[in-house]
């Protein structure tokens, strides 16, 4: 890269929970969706991990805020802040001038035009002269190594931060596509809603995202090395605010996520329903792909191959399977029709 570089460029995977780019096949940035916004100047204060740190704790002068919900902008102003702040952490290098930069964005499968306009004018207000998207689940196959030109059925799941993505991708198209807004976000939500109403004790999003980590499961019975030790949640008693410190043991969150995930099986099984044949045989071969930060959930995989009977495999490292994909799309631009400009 010389002083005269004009053109830069980056892969975007716009998350609602986290966002990663990439530039020459590496990650360069992998941060929280959140944006520290001072309340008397509407500048950015702090993105990412930095705002994170001060999400739920602010005072007045200074909002955080999540500028995606699932899976669509729902703050244009932040969003447009959040994505200047997070290109402007890629190191470019000692340059007489900006150059302009050539992006590949993963974008939700259920995405409308007005949707796809927003990530768009989004990317060209930070910068971007050439904008290229692409739906995650084809994103996330091309992540995991699937050839998705070839003429055979590949099933892909994407549970993500706000929106779960099932397609089914044959011949470089998506077959069929489904986007349910069950996905991580709403994991916590429902860790949340449990805690107040089965302990009586008030534990903030970033509490129940910690729960969800340490001993979130999708099945009540795991194998003993998969099975967490109980995880000791502290926080104010609802009726009386005083302190209260309760262990949660993971056969307790399964129960409590059963209803969502249950969700996700009728979605998946209504997307094999509508398969045609000769796709779902290819499928039944090869099996469904997992992606996303909700594949990391414990026995997620075991359930959903218990209760459909088809095998899932979960992607190597699923938190980055759509980064990659749109990476490798950004160098075949001319060669994946599926590109949308």
């Amino acid at each position: 890269m010389g002083l005269f570089s004009l053109t830069q460029e980056l892969a975007m995977d716009l998350g609602t929970a986290n966002i990663i780019i990439m530039h020459n096949d590496k990650i360069i940035v992998n941060e929280p969706s959140i944006i520290a916004i001072s309340n008397k100047s509407n500048k950015m204060v702090a993105v990412g991990n930095q705002a994170k740190l001060m999400y739920e704790k602010t005072n007045k002068d200074l909002r955080v805020v999540r500028p995606l919900r699932n899976g669509v902008i729902a703050d244009f102003d932040a969003c447009e802040q959040l994505m200047r702040g997070l290109i402007g952490m890629v190191d470019t290098g000692r340059r007489l001038f900006s150059p302009s930069l050539k992006m590949v964005i993963g974008v939700p499968s259920g995405s409308t035009e007005v949707e796809l306009r927003a990530v768009r004018d989004s990317a060209e207000h930070a910068g971007g002269r050439e904008v290229y998207m692409l739906f995650e689940p084809m994103a996330a196959a091309i992540g995991i190594g699937i050839d998705v030109l070839a003429p055979e059925g590949n099933m892909i799941v994407d549970i993500g931060g706000g929106t779960t993505e099932i397609a089914i991708i044959s011949l470089g198209g998506l077959v069929s596509n489904i986007s349910v807004k069950v996905a991580g976000d709403d994991f916590t939500a429902d860790i949340q809603e449990y805690m107040g109403r089965q302990h009586n004790v008030k534990v903030s999003e970033r509490m129940a995202e910690r729960i969800k980590i340490n001993v979130g499961a999708a099945m009540t019975e795991l194998d003993e090395d998969e099975a967490p030790e109980d995880y000791i949640v502290s926080g104010p008693n609802r009726i009386t605010a005083l302190p209260m410190s309760i262990p949660v043991c993971y056969q307790e969150i399964a129960h409590c996520l059963d209803r969502s995930i249950s969700k996700l099986e009728s979605a998946i099984l209504n997307s094999l329903e509508n398969t045609p044949p000769e796709l779902y045989a290819d499928i039944l071969k090869n099996g469904i792909y997992l992606s996303g930060g909700g594949s990391m959930l414990r026995g997620i995989c075991r359930r959903l191959s218990d209760k459909i009977g088809i095998e899932f495999h979960i992607a190597n490292e699923p938190l980055l399977s759509v980064a990659r994909g749109t990476g490798i799309a950004l160098k075949n631009v001319d060669r994946f029709p599926f590109l949308m400009r």
